[in-house]
Protein backbone atom coordinates (compact mmCIF):
# COMPACT_ATOMS: atom_id res chain seq x y z
CA UNK A 1 0.00 0.00 0.00
CA UNK A 2 1.73 3.55 -0.81
CA UNK A 3 1.45 5.60 1.71
CA UNK A 4 0.79 8.59 0.21
CA UNK A 5 -2.36 7.51 -0.51
CA UNK A 6 -3.69 7.26 3.16
CA UNK A 7 -5.16 10.08 4.21
CA UNK A 8 -7.00 8.82 7.21
CA UNK A 9 -9.46 6.85 4.98
CA UNK A 10 -10.87 4.10 7.56
CA UNK A 11 -10.71 1.63 5.68
CA UNK A 12 -7.21 1.70 4.37
CA UNK A 13 -5.78 2.81 7.55
CA UNK A 14 -7.70 -0.44 8.97
CA UNK A 15 -6.17 -2.52 6.23
CA UNK A 16 -2.93 -1.50 6.92
CA UNK A 17 -3.69 -2.40 10.51
CA UNK A 18 -4.34 -5.53 9.34
CA UNK A 19 -1.44 -6.08 7.28
CA UNK A 20 0.98 -5.30 10.43
CA UNK A 21 -1.16 -7.00 12.83
CA UNK A 22 1.09 -10.23 13.64
CA UNK A 23 4.26 -8.73 14.22
CA UNK A 24 2.72 -5.13 15.63
CA UNK A 25 3.40 -6.07 19.46
CA UNK A 26 7.04 -7.02 18.74
CA UNK A 27 7.65 -4.02 16.47
CA UNK A 28 6.22 -1.68 18.94
CA UNK A 29 8.39 -2.68 21.66
CA UNK A 30 12.00 -2.39 19.54
CA UNK A 31 10.97 0.96 18.50
CA UNK A 32 9.56 2.19 21.42
CA UNK A 33 12.70 1.03 23.21
CA UNK A 34 11.00 -0.79 25.26
CA UNK A 35 8.91 2.23 26.67
CA UNK A 36 5.73 1.05 25.40
CA UNK A 37 4.77 -1.47 27.80
CA UNK A 38 5.96 1.23 31.20
CA UNK A 39 3.33 3.55 29.10
CA UNK A 40 0.91 0.99 29.31
CA UNK A 41 1.50 0.29 33.00
CA UNK A 42 0.83 4.23 33.42
CA UNK A 43 -2.70 4.22 31.34
CA UNK A 44 -4.02 1.39 33.52
CA UNK A 45 -2.90 3.29 36.52
CA UNK A 46 -4.76 6.55 35.86
CA UNK A 47 -7.71 4.82 34.59
CA UNK A 48 -7.71 3.18 38.15
CA UNK A 49 -10.04 0.29 37.33
CA UNK A 50 -11.76 -2.28 40.53
CA UNK A 51 -13.54 -5.62 39.76
CA UNK A 52 -17.15 -5.20 39.23
CA UNK A 53 -16.34 -2.24 36.74
CA UNK A 54 -16.40 -2.20 32.75
CA UNK A 55 -13.95 -0.46 30.41
CA UNK A 56 -13.99 0.57 27.01
CA UNK A 57 -10.69 -0.51 25.72
CA UNK A 58 -10.81 1.63 22.02
CA UNK A 59 -8.26 1.26 19.39
CA UNK A 60 -7.19 -2.22 21.52
CA UNK A 61 -5.39 -3.52 18.55
CA UNK A 62 -4.52 -7.04 19.47
CA UNK A 63 -5.40 -6.72 22.70
CA UNK A 64 -2.07 -5.95 24.81
CA UNK A 65 -3.36 -2.79 26.41
CA UNK A 66 -6.76 -4.83 27.68
CA UNK A 67 -4.92 -7.60 29.06
CA UNK A 68 -4.20 -5.60 32.87
CA UNK A 69 -7.56 -5.07 33.05
CA UNK A 70 -9.09 -8.97 32.43
CA UNK A 71 -6.33 -10.11 34.46
CA UNK A 72 -7.42 -7.57 37.52
CA UNK A 73 -11.03 -9.04 37.25
CA UNK A 74 -12.43 -5.93 35.67
CA UNK A 75 -14.83 -6.37 32.89
CA UNK A 76 -13.24 -5.09 29.77
CA UNK A 77 -14.11 -4.51 26.48
CA UNK A 78 -11.32 -4.34 23.58
CA UNK A 79 -12.57 -2.41 20.30
CA UNK A 80 -10.84 -1.71 17.02
CA UNK A 81 -11.87 -1.48 13.74
CA UNK A 82 -9.02 -3.87 12.35
CA UNK A 83 -10.67 -7.26 12.06
CA UNK A 84 -6.77 -8.46 11.63
CA UNK A 85 -5.74 -7.21 15.20
CA UNK A 86 -8.85 -8.28 16.66
CA UNK A 87 -8.61 -11.91 15.26
CA UNK A 88 -4.84 -11.96 16.67
CA UNK A 89 -5.93 -10.90 20.22
CA UNK A 90 -8.55 -13.21 20.08
CA UNK A 91 -6.49 -15.99 19.13
CA UNK A 92 -4.00 -15.32 22.06
CA UNK A 93 -6.68 -13.84 24.60
CA UNK A 94 -10.33 -15.65 24.14
CA UNK A 95 -11.02 -14.48 27.56
CA UNK A 96 -11.32 -10.67 26.44
CA UNK A 97 -14.40 -9.61 24.55
CA UNK A 98 -13.30 -8.24 21.47
CA UNK A 99 -15.62 -6.05 19.13
CA UNK A 100 -15.10 -4.37 16.06
CA UNK A 101 -16.35 -0.87 15.68
CA UNK A 102 -15.66 2.43 14.58
CA UNK A 103 -14.26 5.17 16.85
CA UNK A 104 -16.65 7.68 15.34
CA UNK A 105 -19.90 5.50 15.75
CA UNK A 106 -19.80 3.04 18.56
CA UNK A 107 -21.69 0.21 18.95
CA UNK A 108 -22.34 0.66 22.03
CA UNK A 109 -25.20 2.22 24.51
CA UNK A 110 -24.91 5.45 26.21
CA UNK A 111 -23.31 5.40 29.89
CA UNK A 112 -22.51 1.70 29.22
CA UNK A 113 -19.06 1.94 31.02
CA UNK A 114 -17.58 3.11 34.23
CA UNK A 115 -14.63 4.20 32.53
CA UNK A 116 -13.00 4.35 28.64
CA UNK A 117 -9.36 4.36 27.26
CA UNK A 118 -7.54 4.80 23.79
CA UNK A 119 -3.67 4.48 23.73
CA UNK A 120 -2.29 5.60 20.51
CA UNK A 121 -5.24 5.34 18.53
CA UNK A 122 -6.90 9.01 18.20
CA UNK A 123 -4.72 9.91 15.67
CA UNK A 124 -5.43 7.45 13.82
CA UNK A 125 -8.95 8.89 13.51
CA UNK A 126 -10.38 10.22 10.86
CA UNK A 127 -12.67 12.33 12.91
CA UNK A 128 -11.11 12.90 16.43
CA UNK A 129 -13.43 15.29 17.96
CA UNK A 130 -16.30 13.30 16.91
CA UNK A 131 -14.76 10.32 18.24
CA UNK A 132 -14.00 11.94 21.99
CA UNK A 133 -17.78 12.80 21.71
CA UNK A 134 -18.32 9.28 21.22
CA UNK A 135 -16.93 8.52 24.17
CA UNK A 136 -18.52 10.58 26.43
CA UNK A 137 -21.71 9.35 25.41
CA UNK A 138 -20.70 5.62 26.11
CA UNK A 139 -19.33 6.49 29.35
CA UNK A 140 -21.23 6.60 32.56
CA UNK A 141 -22.08 10.35 34.13
CA UNK A 142 -18.87 10.76 36.40
CA UNK A 143 -16.99 8.19 34.62
CA UNK A 144 -13.45 8.60 33.49
CA UNK A 145 -11.43 8.84 30.20
CA UNK A 146 -7.76 8.42 29.73
CA UNK A 147 -5.67 9.02 26.61
CA UNK A 148 -2.08 8.31 25.75
CA UNK A 149 -0.77 9.66 22.76
CA UNK A 150 2.29 10.65 21.15
CA UNK A 151 2.81 14.51 21.81
CA UNK A 152 5.42 16.90 21.77
CA UNK A 153 8.87 16.67 23.02
CA UNK A 154 8.40 20.09 25.64
CA UNK A 155 12.48 20.77 25.04
CA UNK A 156 13.37 22.54 21.66
CA UNK A 157 16.32 20.42 21.31
CA UNK A 158 14.83 17.01 22.60
CA UNK A 159 11.90 17.90 20.39
CA UNK A 160 14.56 18.19 17.21
CA UNK A 161 16.44 14.56 18.43
CA UNK A 162 12.75 13.01 18.55
CA UNK A 163 11.39 14.51 15.31
CA UNK A 164 15.14 13.25 13.55
CA UNK A 165 14.22 9.43 14.87
CA UNK A 166 10.67 9.28 13.74
CA UNK A 167 11.77 10.86 10.36
CA UNK A 168 15.63 9.19 9.64
CA UNK A 169 15.42 6.21 11.93
CA UNK A 170 12.20 4.41 12.55
CA UNK A 171 12.11 4.11 8.93
CA UNK A 172 15.01 2.38 8.53
CA UNK A 173 14.52 -0.11 12.11
CA UNK A 174 10.73 -0.62 10.38
CA UNK A 175 12.48 -2.44 7.43
CA UNK A 176 14.41 -4.65 9.32
CA UNK A 177 11.67 -5.56 12.04
CA UNK A 178 7.98 -5.60 9.98
CA UNK A 179 6.70 -6.83 6.66
CA UNK A 180 5.27 -3.16 5.81
CA UNK A 181 7.47 -0.69 6.44
CA UNK A 182 5.54 2.19 4.90
CA UNK A 183 3.25 1.60 7.16
CA UNK A 184 5.41 3.10 9.92
CA UNK A 185 6.55 5.58 7.74
CA UNK A 186 2.65 6.92 7.67
CA UNK A 187 2.49 6.27 11.70
CA UNK A 188 5.62 8.32 12.01
CA UNK A 189 4.21 11.23 9.66
CA UNK A 190 0.81 10.86 11.69
CA UNK A 191 2.47 11.32 14.76
CA UNK A 192 4.73 14.25 13.21
CA UNK A 193 1.22 16.19 12.41
CA UNK A 194 -0.37 15.46 16.01
CA UNK A 195 -1.74 18.48 18.00
CA UNK A 196 0.69 19.38 21.08
CA UNK A 197 -0.24 18.28 24.82
CA UNK A 198 -2.57 21.71 25.33
CA UNK A 199 -4.65 21.27 21.78
CA UNK A 200 -5.36 17.63 22.42
CA UNK A 201 -6.40 18.69 26.02
CA UNK A 202 -8.69 21.79 24.28
CA UNK A 203 -10.40 19.30 22.15
CA UNK A 204 -10.97 17.14 24.87
CA UNK A 205 -12.66 19.83 27.04
CA UNK A 206 -14.55 21.22 24.02
CA UNK A 207 -16.32 17.65 23.39
CA UNK A 208 -17.54 18.02 27.16
CA UNK A 209 -15.24 16.31 28.96
CA UNK A 210 -14.57 18.14 32.52
CA UNK A 211 -11.47 18.01 34.90
CA UNK A 212 -9.02 17.61 32.18
CA UNK A 213 -5.73 17.50 33.33
CA UNK A 214 -2.49 15.62 31.51
CA UNK A 215 1.24 14.21 32.24
CA UNK A 216 4.12 14.23 30.30
CA UNK A 217 6.15 11.47 29.45
CA UNK A 218 10.03 10.96 28.46
CA UNK A 219 9.73 14.16 28.20
CA UNK A 220 6.83 15.04 26.19
CA UNK A 221 7.27 11.94 23.51
CA UNK A 222 3.96 10.78 24.75
CA UNK A 223 1.52 12.69 26.64
CA UNK A 224 -1.80 10.91 29.17
CA UNK A 225 -4.63 12.85 29.42
CA UNK A 226 -7.44 12.18 31.88
CA UNK A 227 -10.88 13.69 32.43
CA UNK A 228 -14.03 12.94 33.80
CA UNK A 229 -17.98 13.08 32.59
CA UNK A 230 -19.93 15.11 34.56
CA UNK A 231 -21.95 13.64 37.41
CA UNK A 232 -25.36 12.63 36.54
CA UNK A 233 -27.30 15.84 38.26
CA UNK A 234 -25.25 18.18 36.49
CA UNK A 235 -25.44 16.51 33.27
CA UNK A 236 -29.19 16.30 33.35
CA UNK A 237 -29.99 12.66 34.20
CA UNK A 238 -31.80 11.11 37.45
CA UNK A 239 -30.14 9.12 39.58
CA UNK A 240 -31.99 5.53 39.43
CA UNK A 241 -33.64 4.48 42.98
CA UNK A 242 -31.20 3.08 45.50
CA UNK A 243 -28.23 4.17 43.00
CA UNK A 244 -25.29 5.76 44.77
CA UNK A 245 -23.38 8.06 42.67
CA UNK A 246 -19.59 7.27 43.33
CA UNK A 247 -17.47 9.99 43.85
CA UNK A 248 -14.42 10.50 41.78
CA UNK A 249 -11.52 8.95 42.90
CA UNK A 250 -7.93 11.38 43.54
CA UNK A 251 -5.53 9.13 42.50
CA UNK A 252 -3.09 11.36 41.25
CA UNK A 253 -2.37 11.24 37.31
Amino acid sequence: MNRASLEKRPDEVAAMFDDVAPKYDVVNDVLSMGQARRWRRIVVDAVDAVPGERVLDLAAGTGTSSEPYADAGVDVVACDFSLGMLTVGKRRRPDIDFVAGDATDLPFADNSFDAATISFGLRNVAQPKKALEELLRVTRPDGRLVIAEFSQPVAPLWRTVYTEYLMRALPVIARRASSNPDAYVYLAESIRAWPDQDSLAAWIGESGWEDVEYRNLNGGIVAVHRAFKAPAASAGEALRPGQVLLSRRTTAL
